[in-house]
């Protein structure tokens, strides 16, 4: 598992891990985990915003059969990946995430927990 406030942060051997992010789930976010190809990118849905700005990046990495998922603005603070883990609430997942487990609506720790503890 990898944590880190920004998703740019993440590293060519940082590849297959679990990011977990403080930032927003936006394209432009997402372009940057397509580039290191995480199993599990977590990040902000910075309040969703205008046309769906915020969680845009989901979709993106789905075509890419990637995993992605948002943990709630209201749950967790943005730009902060230790309050994405400790205390986010699932608010968006791509069909991939929900493929490893990921459930909308409830506490991000335990479900990246046992992802982490199934591939172990």
């Amino acid at each position: 598992m990898r944590v880190v406030d920004s998703i740019t942060e993440l590293q060519p051997a940082d590849a297959g891990c679990i990011a977990l992010s403080g930032s927003h789930g936006g394209l432009s976010s997402a372009r940057y985990a397509l580039a290191v190809r995480p199993l599990l990118s977590v990040f902000n849905d910075a309040g969703v915003g205008k046309d769906a700005a915020g969680i845009a990046g989901l979709e993106l990495l789905q075509a890419q059969g990637l995993a992605a998922c948002t943990v709630s603005h209201m749950s967790a603070r943005i730009g902060l990946a230790t309050s994405t883990f400790a205390d986010g609430v699932v608010s968006h997942a791509n069909d991939a995430a929900r493929a490893l487990g990921i459930c909308v609506g409830q506490a991000l720790h335990p479900q990246v927990s046992s992802i982490t503890r199934r591939r172990t």
